[in-house]
């Protein structure tokens, strides 16, 4: 499926451009930024490089990951970057990197059946909003991630088809 484009109020998702590198680096390059994520600041070389495989992988056929930008829907300005990539050792199921809310692309257009995704167990304001786009906890992956030369563990989040779908009804806030 290419190319990826959504629309909300606030946000537009859509495919990475190579002028995103100013904006994915100043993610990426930022102590702060990638303080909980499972790598060290990259280079601008580095940002290049992952972009330029991102817009390779996206026209690929089977496509097996979707890295994209999110843009303010009034100015385009890139604010954050997602990436969805298929699971080959399960069927119908994805990781997610943590910018990128999956549900609509994972199971509308995907159809996938589980999306799931690991966080730093001291960030607790990617717990919040996990939890508040319906992902559950699931539990501790000990050690899973090194990082500056010290092993760290994960935390993982998912949500599956059928919760999705029913926390689109209606009644689902009024329990």
């Amino acid at each position: 499926m290419y190319p990826i484009s959504r629309h909300g109020r606030r946000l537009h998702l859509r495919e990475l451009r190579h002028d995103d590198t100013d904006g994915v680096f100043a993610i990426y390059g930022d102590a702060r930024a990638t303080e909980h994520l499972s790598f060290e600041p990259r280079s601008r070389d580095d940002v290049e490089a992952i972009i330029a495989r991102s817009i390779t992988s996206a026209t690929m056929d089977p496509r097996q990951e979707y890295a994209l930008a999110v843009a303010e829907g009034g100015t385009g300005r890139l604010i954050g970057f997602g990436r969805l990539a298929l699971d080959p050792h399960q069927p119908r199921a994805a990781t997610f990197g943590f910018a990128l809310r999956p549900d609509t692309l994972a199971f509308d257009d995907l159809t996938l059946h589980r999306v799931w995704g690991a966080r730093s167990p001291r960030n607790v304001a990617s717990a919040r909003t996990l939890e508040r786009a319906g992902l559950s906890e699931e539990g501790y992956i000990r050690e899973h991630v090194q990082r500056g030369g010290r092993w760290r563990d994960s935390v993982t989040h998912s949500i599956l088809d059928h919760e999705y779908a029913a926390s689109l009804l209606p009644d689902a806030e009024t329990h």
